[in-house]
């Protein structure tokens, strides 16, 4: 195992780890107190709410499957319980699919067994840090980042749409960038003073959807204690965001379709109608025409949210924004976490270019971000880029790993030479520490 160094208020994370293997629980908790940080573990996922409730909790590493639930059903529990606990699953039976589902549900990671311990252990590190971090308010259109003369077009009318109060129904896949949009349209819109409140429908299951939407009296059902409002009281006068909407049941559909229409809802539990002034903006990476021909979403409620509607390209179809992206969140990134990271190589810019991106935006920019992090030096090399996001690559990756490391070792080959094998000034032709290409060398078994 090799330890990495991390600051004081790091190693006080405390990590809750999820899984039915008991053996799997202590070993990694062994590691991770090994590590200095904080470690819980519970393999009966029954036990998880009542923990969230007494325990804060910095990071969950979670088994994907689990006798009982499966581990996305868990992991939206969670963040309907907890929205702002990072996640990492982790799996014996890794798969396209499967990553895509857990990045979707809100997990930051996904790692596949065996572990790669090295790996886990700085994805943990930079996961804490980066949680820790302030965030950065995206809200305006000066940041949506694009050449494509299709995105210009959707900024001038994201403007026209801002100014009325017309449902919105925004389309695309995960991570192109739909709650950007929808951010959006509220800041420029005159409800821009009163709260944009985000629903993530695929998160609540659809036995709490009523009450979780529209609150619920006290007394309405035995753990009703008090009175609790409801995301439609909370977003009045305001932006009301349903995220993933075509996840809903067609009974979600249904209540949702009466609030909408009537304008007036009522409590669980209540007797009273309570009206509500807001502005409903959707977003779905679903095909919700071919949903209507299954039957498996209303067309009426199609179309009282898609009175406007805005498409967003997959990144594959922007290729001119690729380099421009990657500029944007190099810059940011580097002043988040105060760094001096200029650029990035020709081979990254190349690599980046090829590159399939199925998470879209937001896989460039999680990629961009760790770079930015690991980087030793003013420019982002290939060796500074994370392996774990290749994993839901659409090449194989023990092929592209294989090619990684050659060029890897090329690259230390040839500065080895430049420096007539004088490891030290190697490290500098390379822009990385004397440490750091000891342990590539390593690694590589040179």
């Amino acid at each position: 195992m090799v330890a990495i160094m991390h600051h004081m208020d790091l190693a006080k994370a405390h990590i809750l780890i999820i899984d039915d293997e008991l053996e799997m629980c202590l070993s990694i908790k062994e590691i991770l107190l090994d590590e200095g940080y904080r470690a819980t573990f519970i393999d009966d996922p029954r036990e998880l709410e009542a923990l969230l409730s007494k325990e804060h909790i910095d990071l969950i590493l979670m088994d994907i499957r689990m006798p009982g639930i499966g581990g996305i059903d868990l992991l939206k529990s969670v963040k309907r319980h907890s929205p702002n606990t990072p996640v990492i699953m982790i799996t014996g039976y890794p798969s396209v699919d499967t990553a895509v589902r857990a990045m979707k549900y809100g997990a930051v990671n996904y790692f596949s067994k065996p572990l790669d311990l090295r790996a886990l252990i700085e994805e943990i590190r930079l996961v804490i840090t980066v949680n820790a971090q302030p965030k950065l308010q995206k809200d305006g259109l000066d940041q949506i980042i694009s050449n494509a003369p299709k995105i210009a077009d959707m900024k001038l009318f994201i403007r026209k749409a801002a100014d009325v109060d017309t449902p919105v129904l925004i389309t695309g896949e995960s991570g192109t960038g739909k709650e950007l949009v929808a951010k959006a349209i509220h800041h420029y819109s005159h409800r821009i003073a009163q709260p944009f409140v985000h629903v993530n429908c695929a998160a609540i299951p659809d036995t709490l959807i009523e009450s979780e939407l529209f609150g619920y009296e006290k007394g309405a059902f035995t753990d009703a204690k008090k009175t609790r409002i409801g995301r439609f009281e909370q977003a009045n006068y305001g932006t009301l965001f349903l995220d993933e909407v075509g996840d809903l049941s067609l009974a979600a559909q249904a209540k949702i379709l009466q609030a909408l229409q009537e304008r007036t809802f009522e409590r669980v539990g209540g007797n009273g109608s309570i009206s509500v002034d807001i502005r409903i903006i959707a977003a779905t990476n679903k095909n919700l025409v071919q949903m209507i021909k299954e039957s498996l979403f209303r067309e009426d409620l199609y179309y009282r949210l898609s009175v406007i509607n805005f498409d967003l390209p997959p990144l594959k179809d922007r290729p001119g924004d690729v380099r421009l992206l990657t500029d944007h969140f190099i810059e940011e990134f580097s002043s988040l976490h105060h760094r001096n990271i200029i650029g990035a190589s020709d081979e990254v810019y190349n690599l980046f270019a090829h590159h399939n991106w199925p998470g879209n935006i937001r896989e460039l920019k999680n990629c961009v971000e760790r770079a930015v992090i690991f980087s030793d030096g003013p420019v982002i090399g290939l060796l500074d880029l994370p392996s774990q996001y290749l994993q839901i690559n659409d090449i194989d990756h023990d092929e592209y790993s294989d090619a990684i490391d050659e060029i890897n070792r090329e690259m230390i080959l040839d500065a080895l030479s430049k420096s007539g094998g004088v490891k030290i000034k190697a490290a500098e032709i390379l822009n990385v520490t004397r440490k750091t290409l000891y342990n590539r060398m390593k690694r590589l078994s040179m």
